[in-house]
């Protein structure tokens, strides 16, 4: 599951010099793209609403094998996402289009990465492919040797 945050459903109108040209589409339809070479089915969700992020995490629990969460705004004020996230037994990645550490000092701190495997920030819309990439690499190596792996498509 790659989940977004609040106001990335205005990514390529909403500060492109920060974020970028590319619309949430645009992202989508390359993750799908490079998901295919992986075996993997993602499902791309975008919510403005905290409680909704949170009641998909809790959803991906038994239908999904990881998640890469952009948690935008509320990834320095939401405990409840952490939570959510720590009842997950698999592979979380948080991802950041901005370096927060280049900014504001208020965005240094994050909740998320408290449970998070990884971090990728910085990279524009090129990090989502960097964390599909990264995910699909956990997931092969704890399914075994090739032979024997089975890794969920969702």
């Amino acid at each position: 599951m790659v989940l977004n945050g609040p106001n990335l459903n205005l990514l390529g109108v909403r500060q492109p010099q920060i974020y970028g040209y590319d619309t949430l589409d645009d992202i989508g339809k390359r993750m799908a793209t490079r998901a295919k070479t992986h075996k993997l089915v993602i499902d791309l969700r975008q919510s403005n609403i905290e409680g909704e992020l949170v009641t998909w995490i809790q959803e991906a629990r038994t239908t999904c094998a990881g998640i890469i969460i952009n948690p935008a705004a509320y990834t320095h004020t939401s405990v409840a996402i952490l939570d959510a996230l720590l009842t997950c037994e698999f592979p979380v990645i948080e991802l950041h289009l901005s370096n927060p550490h280049k900014r504001e000092e208020f965005r240094h701190r994050s909740f998320t990465s408290l449970v998070a495997k990884g971090i990728i920030a910085g990279f524009g819309p090129h990090g989502y492919i960097l964390a599909l990439d990264a995910m699909a690499e956990m997931l092969n190596a704890t399914a075994g040797p090739p032979a024997k792996r089975k890794v969920p498509t969702k």
